[in-house]
């Protein structure tokens, strides 16, 4: 079976990856501009799924996450997105992003066999511990999806080797200390930290957090293998909950700028 999200990352050109959280802000409209934004060239999506407590996020996702909770959105409705986004494009990349705790009160085993099921090539664990994945990762391993790691501006050279142990697709850099959605990245800082994780691993670096517009993204694939951009997405969400049209009307188009900002 063809890895997509190695695929994806064959030939040099830079990558948008996109992160909304399912099922806002209701199931029929996020699958519309889940749509719209691979029409419009993402090279991978990330679809969040929708958690009480998501500590790593900041105001925007939290406030997404509690819409799509409100809705009744479950994992079963992420799973059917994650279907739907590939029946739109079938060799494009669906990661799943979220928080242990769910994987673990649905179970491991079922949570992995469903996301094959539904053509999830990979999954970003926020809160998961690289010396505490050993029962998630031999399931990944069985059915050839990926666990993709988060690295800090904080990891050390020993924490950096033991996640990259079991890390695999690419590594999603956070590029500022904090919550997702607020200041943005130090670029010297940033180039520094790249080259440096490059010295460890072949993975591709994909930096994430305070990349808010199509200047931020073409000022981080200069340095990086792509940009992960998310909050702003979801920013558009909540400025026009009241306005479908308008919504995805911005959506489609701010998500065209995202992806010039690739070509550099």
């Amino acid at each position: 079976m063809t890895n997509l999200i190695s695929q994806a990352f064959k030939n040099k050109e830079k990558k948008l990856i996109t992160f909304v959280t399912g099922g806002d802000p209701d199931l029929e409209t996020s699958l519309e501009i889940i749509k719209t934004i691979i029409n419009n060239g993402a090279d991978i999506i990330e679809i969040g799924m929708p958690f009480s407590d998501p500590m790593a996020d900041g105001p925007t996702i939290q406030l997404s996450s509690n819409r799509a909770i409100n809705k009744g959105i479950d994992l079963e409705n992420i799973f059917s997105l994650a279907a739907e986004a590939k029946k739109t494009k079938g060799d494009l990349p669906i990661i799943l992003m979220g928080y242990y705790n769910l994987i673990l009160f649905f179970g491991i085993e079922k949570f992995v066999k469903k996301c094959k099921e539904n053509g999830v090539d990979g999954l970003i664990i926020v809160d998961l511990q690289p010396d505490e994945d050993e029962d998630l990762i031999n399931e990944l391993k069985k059915n050839e999806i990926d666990l993709i790691r988060l690295i800090t501006p904080t990891t050390d050279e020993e924490r950096l080797k033991l996640i990259l142990k079991n890390a695999s697709g690419f590594l999603y850099y956070v590029s500022v200390m904090g919550i997702t959605g607020q200041k943005s990245a130090d670029l010297n800082e940033l180039k520094k930290s790249v080259a440096y994780i490059k010295k460890h691993t072949s993975l591709p670096v994909v930096p994430g957090f305070g990349i808010k517009n199509s200047t931020d993204v073409n000022n981080i694939c200069k340095i990086a293998d792509g940009a992960v951009v998310g909050s702003s997405i979801i920013k558009i969400i909540e400025e026009n909950l009241n306005n479908k049209d308008k919504m995805l009307s911005e959506i489609n188009k701010f998500s065209k700028d995202l992806k010039n900002g690739t070509k550099v």
